[in-house]
């Protein structure tokens, strides 16, 4: 009775308050149903910026990247895997946790090439002619799209988990796709946009013990060597047991100490046996295309200048005009000069110019050596009117101890949006936002080129264009032709003082690795550099300085496993990436239709 008459006194308490008691009920049933959007936001975040953030400290941000930071390799996927696996465990009570788990991936990628890959905006802004408003669009649009593979990453761990946990497995257990499905999405973003800008094994590239596997694997062995530990570690925080816990976080810190140990492996390498002239001019990549008047004539003194400059120390050889150069002094032994190289650069050398033709043979045939030089190649063949058609290369000619012009290697992997339009019908507009932007065509032949030295050794040469450095499967075709040594001719000027040359530097070192060659890396602005078969820097030139490097490298002749059979490992991850993926789909969707049955 008690009971009966405070019922509706406290009903009528809260009508007159202004809050009928159903309107009240539905509230307190609307924020009931909240709360776990409100907590996967949180985890979704925590997450997704939690990897973007760590995956970002061990690549190249100001020059070499120092061990400690190389160590979060091995712990930053760690909260992005842990999102996902709360993703799955919380499914039963969020019926769109593909949408969370597909958004948490994409969120983590987007940041990370953003902060990555930041050198976009200056390309795009300083020396693309775009606006600012307009550069960080381009960022952001950047960002997006190479971050949605992050995001098909999480999807399907997401929907692999998922049917692994319906299945009867432990919720730790759903950890040991993760590498398979990283290593498939590596694979998928070096083929479908073709960017494979620091993967994840590039982080290990200072590790003399990690990088024999990739004479082996090439660089995604080494990233699936990462991946599998972090997936360790997140299964050892989200295991149910202390015993279980115990065993994975035990067996993830006992891989991380023999793996971080490989920070003090010192390869011994091949002594060098050759002696290369890397000049670096550090011309202006906007002012230096056009050489009006005696500007023509200045630079090319120049550059026969520090063609000739004295091999006197280690690292840097100042310039002397008169100095001889068939018996150069290079770290204090005496050799002869194999090989002269000129960058990619903004220098207006045309191969079929009659000038830069003989300039060129005049500095060859003075120096009784060989060259590379970074020009522009153009091939001319009769149009559908009649009128000459041309087609125009981004190129390197190759000249003859004589001055013959013995050949030339055109660029086969162009730069997006730097070197030619990609879907030009549905981007017409792109030449209206940059000015800088211009198309060339694609190259059709990996060449490998025969020169000989002055001493009468003849040897093999295989050379690609900055931005090509970055494609382990492709530079392997060129040893695989017979290349004994790697040259290649870049031109970071256009990333400005950003972490892009660094990085490019770190890459270029993993190709001289998985090849086991000697390689020249000759750039216009830094960091010219010589790498030996083990991927170390023997000598240098400081960024942005007028320089001349007396590169000093050897020859090899022995075949790699990686070099004969490229990217297998990251084909066989693909694949197994999407039958996990249709094996996944199918048991959720049979589960689906039993239980609407």
């Amino acid at each position: 009775m008690h009971a009966s008459i405070l019922a509706p006194q406290r009903k009528k308490a809260i009508i007159l308050s202004g809050f009928p008691l159903r309107k009240f009920k539905l509230g307190v049933e609307s924020s009931a149903r909240l709360m776990p959007m409100r907590g996967m936001i949180v985890r979704m975040l925590t997450g997704a910026l939690g990897t973007a953030i760590l995956l970002n400290l061990p690549f190249p941000i100001a020059g070499p990247v120092p061990f400690w930071r190389a160590s979060f390799a091995w712990v930053a996927l760690v909260p992005l895997l842990l999102c996902l696996e709360w993703l799955i465990r919380s499914a039963d009570r969020a019926r769109r946790w593909p949408f969370w788990a597909f958004g948490a991936g994409w969120l983590c990628g987007a940041v990370w090439f953003g902060w990555n890959c930041s050198w976009v905006y200056q390309t795009m802004h300083l020396y693309g002619g775009m606006g600012v408003g307009l550069a960080a669009f381009s960022l952001v649009l950047f960002s997006l799209f190479l971050g949605f593979w992050f995001g098909v990453f999480a999807l399907a761990f997401g929907l692999a988990g998922r049917a692994l946990q319906r299945r009867g497995f432990a919720s730790s257990a759903v950890f040991g796709v993760a590498p398979i499905l990283w290593l498939g999405m590596e694979f998928a973003i070096a083929r479908v946009p073709s960017f494979p800008w620091d993967e994840l094994g590039y982080t290990q590239v200072d590790n003399g013990l990690l990088t024999r596997l990739a004479p082996w694997t090439g660089v995604m062995g080494i990233s699936l060597l990462l991946a599998a530990a972090n997936a360790l570690l997140a299964a050892g925080c989200a295991a149910s047991s202390r015993r279980q816990r115990k065993i994975y976080i035990g067996t993830w810190v006992g891989l991380v100490v023999v793996g971080m140990s490989g920070f003090l492996v010192r390869p011994s390498a091949p002594a060098p046996v050759a002696t290369a002239m890397l000049v670096q001019p550090n011309l202006n990549v906007v002012t230096d295309d056009v050489w009006v008047g005696a500007q023509w004539e200045q630079h090319l003194a120049q550059f026969a200048q520090l063609a000739q400059a004295v091999c006197n120390q280690p690292y840097y050889a100042g310039l002397s005009q008169n100095s001889a150069l068939q018996q150069t002094q290079c770290g204090g032994a005496e050799a002869q000069l194999d090989l002269i190289a000129w960058p990619e650069s903004p220098a207006p050398f045309r191969e079929r110019d009659p000038r830069f033709r003989q300039a060129m043979a005049e500095i060859a045939q003075h120096e009784h050596t060989p060259m590379m030089i970074g020009d522009a190649g153009m091939d001319m063949s009769p149009g559908a009117n009649g009128a000459l058609a041309y087609r125009i290369y981004n190129s390197a000619s190759v000249i003859a101890a004589n001055g013959a012009f013995v050949g030339r290697y055109d660029k086969m992997h162009l730069v997006p949006f730097g070197e030619y339009v990609p879907a030009r019908q549905l981007l017409f507009f792109a030449h209206q936002i940059t000015q800088q932007l211009t198309d060339l065509d694609r190259g059709t032949e990996r060449s490998v080129f025969r020169l000989v030295s002055p001493n009468g050794s003849a040897h093999r040469y295989g050379i690609f264009l900055c931005y090509e450095s970055i494609f382990g499967d492709e530079v392997r075709q060129f040893v695989e032709l017979g290349a004994e040594a790697l040259v290649n001719l870049s031109d970071d000027g256009w990333y400005g003082d950003t972490s892009a040359p660094w990085q490019h530097l770190a890459m270029t070192r993993m190709r001289a690795i998985e090849n086991d060659r000697w390689l020249l890396l000759d750039t216009n602005n830094g960091v010219t550099s010589v790498i030996d078969p083990n991927g170390v820097v023997r000598q240098s030139i400081a960024r942005n300085r007028v320089g001349v490097l007396p590169a000093r490298f050897g020859y090899e002749n022995q075949l790699t496993w990686y070099t004969v059979h490229g990217d297998l490992l990251g084909v066989a991850c693909a694949i197994l990436s999407v039958l996990l993926l249709l094996w996944s789909t199918r048991v959720l969707v049979g589960a689906v239709s039993r239980r609407q049955r």
